[in-house]
């Protein structure tokens, strides 16, 4: 691999805010090779001065689709090199749940994956991920972002090394720098968590929309040779995505909705630039909620499969699932916005699934990281197992603990004023959401508002994007979308 001639401008000096796993900007503003080298040393120099314990003095570092991201990878890869590390970088764009579970399959000491996930195309991003196969921790991205400039860049030029594809991760461990295709070992891995022969012999036909990111022709390979037909759509490699934001929500969905609608499947499984999100859509291309499909397999997990623990959620996360825990006698754990929180909980043991409301779950049995693909596994694994049709599924559901609709909204609100509104709104709570009066005000992370009838209404600034997200659930589209509203009223009083 060769790094090649790069823009003058790619060279650009800005300072660096990390935000919930890593650092993200746009690119050749902010998302430069010279702030990228920047960071990259200071987490060196982090690992370097906290070894983990029996870890091998490895980084693992991968990266998505989107514009410079492999040249982005290999800059990283000669800082690592140059600061004494041993390197594993991939020879492909890759999923991010893949390089993590490499980091925790090769005992490494940590890993970085290039990409600015479900972000607009504009963006790349800097994920640090920990040697047990996680986001990093917020204190380990505090320190990192310290360590800014601490230290002059140190790297090794991959010009001087064997740039050979080691033929398989194993075999690559005496070498300092290996190039590797790492999915093999991440596919063979969720294979085994779920009930391969059930989904093998199914007969599903499914359409799997991989939003024109690193996902795609992922359920292709994994289901070769098995009675599941498979067609990929948005599989190119584009790096502006189609014109959209490689996020698995409705808005995205169109083109894929209208080839449903004259093409019907039994299910479209979703999954985000990176693949570490899932969404979904019916057969005919009706819009399934990231909410509806961490209920559903809530439901799998504790009635097809017998489980039983702690459900761990984010609090943007649906009231069903605080419904169906109590039904069922689950524990609820609630965490903060950001997959590390609930990462962190999953590290504790005892659980069924830890999930948030952008798509994000994961999984006992695996790395403490979300995974889209093995999430869309188990959603197959569903449909096999109770041969009905996901629609009927939610339909169970919602007969059980009420339709939820749920609805965001992403408006662009001045950085230096959310501080403001956040103080505003939890000392001006409404009386009523709708009509059910105030039950409890959160305030942890944002500003949540719930009503006796488990709706609710929440505002939170990005950590990744300089916008205010507005959340809302209640038991129908209109109450969510009035919800919305009120929320956006709440932005202009301050």
């Amino acid at each position: 691999m060769r790094l090649g001639t790069r823009p003058n401008n790619l060279f650009a000096v800005a300072q660096i805010k990390f935000g919930t796993d890593g650092w993200r900007a746009v690119i050749a503003e902010d998302f430069t090779f010279t702030n990228l080298e920047r960071v990259a040393q200071a987490t060196a120099a982090f690992w370097q001065r906290n070894p983990v314990p029996g870890a091998e003095k490895r980084i693992v570092i991968g990266y998505d689709r989107r514009f410079l991201s492999d040249q982005f990878a290999a800059r990283t890869a000669e800082v690592m090199l140059g600061n004494g590390f041993a390197v594993t970088l991939t020879s492909v764009p890759t999923p991010t749940p893949a390089v993590s579970f490499a980091v925790k399959a090769q005992n490494a000491t940590g890993g970085v994956m290039i990409t600015a996930s479900h972000n607009p195309p504009s963006f790349n991003g800097f994920k640090l991920k920990a040697h047990f196969g996680g986001s990093a921790e917020s204190s380990t991205c505090q320190a990192i972002e310290a360590l800014l400039d601490a230290s002059p860049v140190q790297a090794e030029s991959l010009d001087s090394l064997p740039a050979r594809v080691a033929a398989s991760p194993r075999a690559a461990k005496q070498d300092r720098f290996h190039l590797t295709d790492i999915r093999a070992e991440h596919y063979a891995a969720i294979k085994g968590l779920v009930d391969f022969k059930l989904i093998a012999k199914s007969k599903l036909k499914f359409a799997h929309d991989a939003l024109f990111g690193v996902g795609a022709g992922c359920f292709e390979q994994l289901l070769a040779g098995t009675t599941c037909r498979v067609t990929t759509l948005n599989a190119k490699h584009d790096p502006f995505f189609g014109g959209i934001n490689p996020e698995p929500i409705e808005k995205n969905y169109g083109a894929t909705q209208k080839f449903l609608s004259k093409h019907p499947h039994d299910v479209c499984l979703v999954t985000d630039g990176d693949a570490d999100r899932v969404g979904g859509m019916d057969g005919h291309g009706r819009a399934l909620s990231t909410h509806q499909l961490i209920c559903l397999l809530v439901h799998h997990y504790v009635a097809n499969r017998g489980a039983r623990g702690r459900v761990i959620k984010a609090l943007t996360t649906t009231s069903m699932l605080d419904k169906l825990c109590a039904a069922r006698g689950l524990p609820l754990v609630e965490t903060g916005v950001g997959f590390k929180y609930i990462a962190a909980e999953m590290l504790k043991g005892d659980y069924v699934l830890g999930a948030e409301e952008s798509g994000g779950i994961g999984f006992p049995g695996h790395i403490p990281e979300r995974d889209g693909i093995l999430a869309g596994l188990m959603l197959l694994e569903l449909l096999a197992t109770e041969r009905v049709s996901i629609n009927k599924l939610v339909e169970r559901l919602e007969k059980e603990f009420g339709p939820h609709r749920y609805a965001r909204r992403d408006a662009h609100f001045p950085v230096e004023k959310r501080a403001t509104l956040m103080e505003f709104c939890r000392n001006n709570p409404p009386a009523k959401l709708l009509r059910s009066r105030l039950a409890d005000v959160k305030s942890y992370d944002g500003v949540k508002f719930i009503a006796q009838d488990g709706s609710w209404l929440m505002l939170r600034g990005s950590g990744t994007e300089p916008i205010l997200r507005i959340y809302a659930e209640a038991s129908t589209e209109v109450g969510a979308r009035r919800l919305l509203a009120e929320g956006v009223k709440m932005t202009t009083r301050v």
